[in-house]
């Protein structure tokens, strides 16, 4: 019988964290985050703190205001990172909260932005809620095929065994003419909301995009405090004594793959959208590899740090493929861009997230003693 998440008897959340729940009389009910080991270590605090709401708030609050005083460069630069943050935080549930470390979450990116294309009609604009919900599903579904088999693995097993899926899945739109080959495919027309929200308007898309990122990062900062979350967080820090408390931690596993899964083909759909057109290239290791750098970049296991990740490798990107900063550099940003984040994860371990913390946590020089 499968315990309840919410309600743990106090002998399996011993097991489960390593030590007796202080406090609590043997045989009595504890919520899960009590007690010591997996759910302390990794469970959230029940109520969020004011600075973890206000600096979300305030990042929604500027960029919202980008449209009425920067120029079109500016917004499609922003309209960028925002894509690239909802596929960070898409990741972020799977690394960073359960501590399953894929290579090929691109697929999901790709498959929902090719299910927007071949699945739009062939003429005239598309029902937005339909096609966003089709390009969701799309994803979710092939999550729920790569994620049955592939969670059946662990540690570098389970590395390969996504890549394995997301380069059959390239490969299965680069080889046959299901998505236009290797040339990709092209959107006819953008879809749009009972004729009120027409994603060709440049301002329409934006602050479409812009409200997609905030109710992904809600979702999943609501999903992180809750039970699943927990459960989770739990997975994370020791499934074996998850087990043993009594957990059916595949199903955890699964439904987190899925759910991110079908974000990431949320940011597909995104790209479809806003470019017109979707390649093979999308569904690549690269972008898989991409996605994870940004991840580390920002700071494993946090929201905002994916958010931070994504805004600043673009950020980073843009710079060093820009002649204008760099000159002739920049036709080897790769190089550049690299060696700037082996700089960065040398110094700064827990990410730009965690780079506050290690500034409080720098030694300070100890004075010499007066000779009495």
């Amino acid at each position: 019988m499968t315990p309840n998440p919410g309600r743990v008897n106090v002998s399996a959340a011993a097991a489960a964290t390593g030590g007796v729940v202080a406090g609590a009389p043997a045989g009595s009910i504890v919520p899960p985050s009590a007690g010591g080991g997996p759910w302390a270590a990794a469970s959230r605090p029940g109520a969020p703190s004011i600075a973890s709401m206000l600096v979300p708030l305030i990042g929604l609050a500027l960029l919202a205001s980008v449209p009425f005083f920067a120029g079109e460069y500016l917004q499609d630069l922003v309209v960028k990172i925002v894509i690239l943050a909802i596929f960070a935080l898409s990741l972020e549930l799977l690394a960073g909260t359960t501590g399953l470390v894929s290579l090929g979450h691109a697929a999901f990116l790709g498959i929902g932005a090719y299910a927007a294309v071949l699945l739009a009609p062939k003429t005239g604009a598309g029902s937005l809620p339909v096609m966003l919900a089709l390009s969701m599903l799309c994803a979710a579904a092939y999550a729920l095929f790569v994620g049955a088999l592939s969670l059946r693995t662990r540690g570098v097993y389970f590395i390969m065994v996504t890549l394995a899926f997301a380069q059959m899945a390239y490969f299965i739109f680069h080889d046959t003419k299901l998505g236009g080959g290797s040339d990709g495919i092209y959107l006819n027309v953008k879809p749009m909301l009972a004729g009120v929200l027409d994603l060709k308007d440049r301002n329409a898309f934006y602050f479409f995009a812009l409200g997609a990122l905030a109710v992904t990062y809600g979702l999943l900062a609501a999903l992180l405090r809750s039970r699943f979350g927990h459960a989770l967080a739990g997975i994370r820090v020791n499934e074996q004594r998850m087990r043993a408390a009594g957990f059916r931690t595949y199903g955890y596993k699964l439904a987190a793959f899925v759910l991110a899964g079908a974000l990431a083909g949320l940011a597909g759909f995104l790209i479809a959208v806003r470019d017109g057109f979707v390649n093979p290239e999308m569904l690549a290791w690269q972008e898989s590899g991409t996605v994870l750098l940004m991840l580390i970049l920002g700071g494993l296991g946090h929201l905002r740090g994916a958010v931070l990740g994504a805004l600043v490798f673009t950020l980073l990107k843009e710079l060093y493929s820009s002649e204008g900063w760099v000159g002739p550099l920049a036709d080897h940003w790769q190089l550049t861009l690299g060696l700037t984040i082996i700089a960065f994860v040398a110094t700064m371990p827990k990410g730009l997230i965690g780079l506050p913390a290690q500034l409080r946590r720098r030694p300070r020089p100890v004075e010499a003693a007066d000779d009495e």
